[in-house]
């Protein structure tokens, strides 16, 4: 990260870091879950963790839970790197990726409706579905969970985290960890909307359980095939959504027979469709929607 600049409300200064003056972007959002997507075809982005911190800013900046760059690839069709709000890269993220494969699609870099995306968490393969020349949803096969704690991480012996006590905020909660590509901790409780996330979520994002960090689901389970969901996201804090996060949450559920095999995952922003396959891939059907284009100026300081 670069010095920071008090100019710039204490983030990491852009100055001399090679930036383009000019960014072309899409601000896109799945079921809420909003980011600024940048294509990098024809530019240099040599900086997207200052830049992440600066665009996102929802005051400041375009505004977006991250910044998601859309690269070429080597060993699928196209690449995604994602990046929070706080700057960090994260490993993947289910509503970013839907919305990747209707940029490149809308936008003419394709005209597959089958896509093979790289990712730090492995290739994800994409069925666009298009109605008026524009892809309406995708499905997003997620890979297959990981459960052991050396590959959620987790700082815990065996060989899984299932329905396991955390002490937080001086109360004990059960938790199931699972990795969709990135460490997730869904934790059940009896009315999503009753609690106070802007004071817990901290504490569980930061708990040293977790070497990564981690993104926290709490859920309310209404019936084997529908659930409700509120996330609380490592380094962007509550979002309305969360397509790794849906995808933990059913498999965590099935796990501790609370629901099926497949459900409804209700989020703040809308509804994902999730299903856990017998050979224990993940699906996710969901929309990706875009809310404007444009040029992002950088910022003089």
């Amino acid at each position: 990260m670069s010095d920071t600049d008090t100019r710039s409300g204490g983030k990491p200064s852009l100055k001399g870091l090679g930036l383009p003056a000019r960014i072309p972007f899409a601000k896109m959002h799945g079921l809420g879950n909003d980011y600024v997507y940048v294509a990098t075809f024809n530019l240099d982005i040599a900086a997207p963790s200052e830049l992440a911190i600066h665009i996102s800013d929802r005051h400041f900046g375009v505004g977006g839970d991250g910044l998601v760059l859309i690269c070429r690839s080597d060993v699928a069709d196209f690449r995604m790197r994602m990046f929070n709000a706080d700057g960090s890269e994260a490993e993947m993220c289910g509503n970013a990726i839907r919305c990747v494969g209707k940029y490149l699609f809308d936008n003419r870099h394709t005209d597959k409706t089958e896509l093979s995306i790289e990712t730090l968490a492995g290739i994800r393969h994409l069925v666009l579905t298009v109605a008026d020349g524009v892809v309406r949803t995708v499905r997003v096969d997620m890979g297959k969970p990981r459960l052991a704690p050396r590959d959620i991480p987790l700082n815990a012996d065996g060989e899984s985290f299932i329905n396991q006590p955390v002490e937080v905020d001086g109360k004990t909660w059960l938790g199931t960890a699972v990795s969709v590509g990135n460490p997730h901790l869904v934790v059940p409780v009896a009315d999503v909307m009753a609690l106070d996330l802007e004071r817990i979520g901290p504490l569980f994002e930061n708990l040293p359980l977790f070497p990564k960090r981690v993104n926290t689901e709490f859920v309310q389970v209404n019936s084997a095939d529908d659930v409700c969901m509120r996330v609380w996201e490592r380094g962007s804090g509550e979002t309305m959504a969360c397509g790794t996060g849906a995808c933990a949450t059913l498999v965590a559920c099935a796990l501790n027979n609370l629901t099926g095999r497949r459900a409804t995952v209700r989020l703040l922003g809308g509804d994902l469709h999730i299903e856990w396959a017998e050979d224990d891939t993940i699906f996710m059907t969901g929309p990706a929607t875009l809310v404007a284009t444009g040029e992002y100026f950088l910022p003089h300081f």
